[in-house]
């Protein structure tokens, strides 16, 4: 998967909406939302609910764990921990990308958020590396991470490409497939 694929899949999480304007039911192939009542928050997919904040058709509610007191608190349990402490979402770089992006005005401390999800990232993608370099070093081929999402798994990928001769390499697919695995699993 590319980082694109990643976000498309994080784009079907539901976020609340306050729409000004009313309507039935819509049936779409994922399922139906709505209906939708003017001033009533309803639940839509991240995708839906852009399209309609760039129409001008509704405000998006902060998502629940977008609060900066408790991103701050999650970015230094992440420093404190060896292991990568569980996300409140596990698309929370993709949801917040979006959300910020198009309803920065709807969001209380838009900027702030950005930057602890921002930090949240670097200090996971740091973990990450130091984790994969350990595996490729022992020759391992087995290891457990927890509480990975696929966009950090997906970057790591990206980055190891051009930093390991092609022997160690396929030690890095082998350690990306294992926590593609490892989601994929949990999900079920």
């Amino acid at each position: 998967m590319d980082p694109s694929e990643v976000e498309f899949l994080g784009e079907k999480q539901l976020v609340s909406i306050v729409p000004n304007f009313s309507s039935d039911v819509i049936y779409l192939i994922s399922g139906s939302v709505g209906p939708f009542r003017a001033g009533l928050p309803v639940k839509v997919p991240i995708w839906l609910a852009a399209c309609l904040k760039q129409k001008q058709k509704c405000r998006i509610v902060r998502q629940e764990w977008m609060d900066i007191e408790n991103l701050n608190e999650r970015k230094e349990m992440e420093k404190m921990s060896k292991l990568f402490t569980a996300m409140p979402s596990s698309h929370y770089m993709d949801e917040s990308q979006i959300l910020l992006n198009v309803a920065n005005d709807d969001i209380p401390d838009a900027d702030g958020i950005r930057i602890a999800v921002k930090d949240i990232w670097d200090i996971r993608m740091s973990k990450l590396r130091t984790s994969v370099d350990a595996f490729v070093k022992s020759e391992g081929v087995h290891a457990r991470l927890d509480h990975l999402t696929a966009m950090e798994i997906n970057g790591i990928r990206k980055c190891r490409r051009n930093e390991f001769p092609a022997a160690k390499q396929q030690w890095v697919r082998q350690y990306v497939k294992l926590c593609y695995c490892d989601i994929i699993t949990k999900k079920m």
